[in-house]
């Protein structure tokens, strides 16, 4: 089996992942994307070469925050579950200081930053993502506007790299990512809004014009999520997040542009709806 099929048959189970746990409720979707938050955590530590399992807990403390936060989720209703959450999401973060305090790590900064860094650009986007289901006219779990984000984020995904690979000339940003395109990301704009009317006329819970907003949002910023994962990677020297997915590298190799253009879709809604 050459790489492409496998790229092929991994991305369709990924792609039926995605929209299967979606149609199955919000517990399923839940579910699959802590399962993803937690081994891009592993294949972003290991690629800043962090050794500890303070990641984990910080992103399992922001993810469940979120989850409580949600109203859906009955168990968790009442005002008292949901401030013992974000104040144990808190404590959470404040602690890794006196971690590093009595632990034997020679560079405090360091061990901090990674931490933090993981936090914030793999934890938090997941946390965002699980919330933004919600962000519609009735506040309740939507199944249509997260399939309708991935629907244009792999939109984006698919017509950048068609059309970068046969039609592309010039380097986005060379340095980073020699593979990325002036013309891959045109293509994949174009491709993501014409989705986007698709989209519009599939889930109505939003406007029509949110819906062309949150297109141009994964265009520019999905692409820049790729681009900057590149960046670590560049740095780390190494080609893939890891080989967990065969045809794609890693989780995070196959989620970069979902992460960073999560928190920008969930604020504009969060905004707007």
């Amino acid at each position: 089996m050459n790489n492409f099929t496998k790229r092929i048959i991994f991305g369709l189970i990924y792609v039926a992942l995605v929209i299967s746990s979606s149609l199955l409720g919000a517990l399923f979707f839940y579910s699959l994307f802590l399962v993803f938050m937690l081994i891009c955590i592993y294949e972003f530590i290991k690629i800043l070469e962090l050794r500890s399992v303070y990641p984990y807990l910080l992103g399992v403390t922001s993810f469940f925050t979120a989850v409580i936060s949600n109203n859906n989720l009955i168990v968790f209703e009442d005002d008292l579950s949901k401030k013992i959450t974000l104040s144990i999401f808190l404590v959470a973060v404040y602690f890794s200081f006196i971690l590093t305090l009595v632990s034997s790590r020679k560079i405090a900064k360091q061990y901090l930053a990674v931490n933090f860094l993981s936090l914030i650009y793999v934890a938090l986007p997941f946390s965002l993502l699980i919330k933004i289901p919600y962000l519609n006219f009735d506040g309740t779990f939507d199944t249509s506007i997260i399939i309708g984000i991935f629907i244009l984020i792999w939109s984006n995904d698919v017509f950048a790299f068609l059309i970068g690979k046969n039609f592309g000339k010039h380097k986005l940003i060379g340095r980073v990512s020699p593979n990325k395109t002036i013309e891959g990301f045109l293509g994949g704009f174009i491709f993501t809004f014409i989705a986007g009317y698709f989209v519009a006329n599939y889930c109505t819970s939003i406007q029509p014009l949110q819906w062309f907003t949150i297109a141009i949002i994964v265009s520019i910023f999905g692409v820049l999520g790729d681009l900057i994962e590149s960046m670590f990677k560049r740095q780390a020297g190494i080609k893939d997040s890891s080989n967990l997915l065969p045809g794609h590298g890693g989780f995070l190799d196959r989620l970069d542009s979902v992460i960073f253009a999560t928190p920008f879709i969930f604020i504009y809604l969060f905004l707007t709806t």
